[in-house]
């Protein structure tokens, strides 16, 4: 689009981390089948670790306060590794993967997280097989780490070894098709790849062709296996997906039309039935130029967070009707500029916000009855920042 940087441009030159998400990650609840690493040893509540997956300054290390989630730096960063735009932690904790970008292939690569939280290197950079790497999770299991490449439009699984290292690529998958709109979907743009909470099927969202993929992971040889495709409004440009506690449901936030879809979902299937689409934005706000980026739920599933990119804001929704629809409740400054990626903490207690061009992270407080955000202090200053990623 021409009001901002192509991704490619970003990726490549930026100077300066589900969404299955944070929360739908410990609303899964699935105990993990692969040994891994030991979890880290237990740390005082009232301030934990926090990475940032930045454009340009690697990972830095940060810690938050619990109670106000204000942040402050910290040693035990990483910063040997380009654009680490996406961050997501192994089911124990111990493990940080993120993915490498530049070059002609995407990377993914491990780091063990030290009792004092400090970062060390655990293995290589394993190739995703892609150009544009832009998105990875780990497989409730344990066993697979999955990533999705952007400029390529392309899903892999790696193995994770013992250790929590990113071991060989097992399955890999070129998606095909493109869009209507000619400049952001001429090809597949695979934007994100997560799991279902009962980790049953792993599912892949396309801007590119207006698809969310769904495919059955094989636990043993890792292979990915296409199972069926559902597709978005034409031109809506879905980005990322977020599932409801319950599996029943999921929401996609769509970048290129500033909607949120929700979609009916069958757990035994793996397939998706999309429902209504309704404005990310107050109907007395013209969408143009706004891009929806992150969507993030509550724990109990009665809310649903999307980052509006241009509008700069949070976006707060109702989940009703046993999580068939979405209702836009408000919307509340993100603190910064260009929010592309939006995380609650493991506690659901505190919502932070990457504003990758205003260089800050936006701190709120959640209410827990009401869903409400409430900023908590001046928002932080960093560098270019694609990831916030709370432990």
């Amino acid at each position: 689009m021409p009001s901002r940087p192509t991704r490619r441009a970003v990726l490549l030159g930026a100077a300066g981390l589900g969404a299955l998400g944070t929360a739908a990650a410990g609303a899964a609840g699935i105990g993990t089948a692969h040994a891994g690493p030991p979890p880290r040893t237990a740390r005082p509540l009232a301030r934990r670790p926090l990475y940032l997956g930045t454009y340009g300054q690697g990972i830095l290390a940060c810690t938050y306060d619990t109670a106000t989630g204000a942040l402050a730096a910290a040693d035990g960063g990483f910063g040997d590794v380009t654009n680490p735009d996406f961050l997501a932690l192994s089911p124990a904790g111990g493990v940080l993967y993120s993915t490498v970008g530049g070059g002609a292939e995407g990377g993914v690569r491990a780091y063990a997280i030290g009792a004092d939280g400090a970062l060390s290197a655990l293995g290589g950079v394993q190739s995703t097989g892609g150009a544009g790497v832009t998105h990875l999770s780990v497989h409730p299991g344990g066993g697979h780490l999955l990533s999705a490449n952007y400029s390529s439009g392309s899903v892999a699984a790696h193995a994770i070894e013992a250790d929590g290292s990113v071991g060989e690529r097992t399955g890999f998958v070129q998606h095909s098709g493109s869009g209507p709109d000619p400049d952001r979907q001429a090809g597949p743009h695979a934007h994100q790849i997560v799991t279902d909470p009962a980790g049953g099927f792993v599912y892949a969202v396309d801007l590119g062709t207006d698809s969310v993929h769904t495919y059955a992971l094989d636990p043993g040889s890792g292979a990915l296996s296409p199972v069926s495709e559902a597709k978005a409004v034409p031109g809506a440009g879905p980005r990322h997906m977020v599932f409801h506690p319950g599996g029943t449901h999921a929401y996609v936030a769509n970048e290129l039309d500033s909607t949120v879809t929700a979609y009916a979902h069958d757990e035994a299937t793996g397939e998706l039935t999309r429902l209504a689409s309704l404005p990310t934005l107050p109907g007395d706000v013209d969408p143009a130029g706004n891009y929806p980026a992150e969507i993030a739920i509550s724990a109990d599933g009665r809310f649903v967070y999307l980052s509006n990119r241009g509008h700069d804001s949070v976006a707060r929704l109702a989940v009703e009707d046993d999580g068939a629809a979405l209702r836009l409740v408000d919307t509340v400054p993100c603190g910064g500029n260009w929010p592309r990626h939006i995380t609650l903490s493991p506690d659901g207690a505190l919502l932070y916000s990457a504003n990758e061009r205003g260089r800050t992270i936006g701190v709120f407080t959640v209410d827990a009855g009401t869903g409400a955000l409430t900023a908590s202090g001046e928002p932080f200053a960093t560098a270019s920042t694609g990831c916030v990623l709370p432990t």
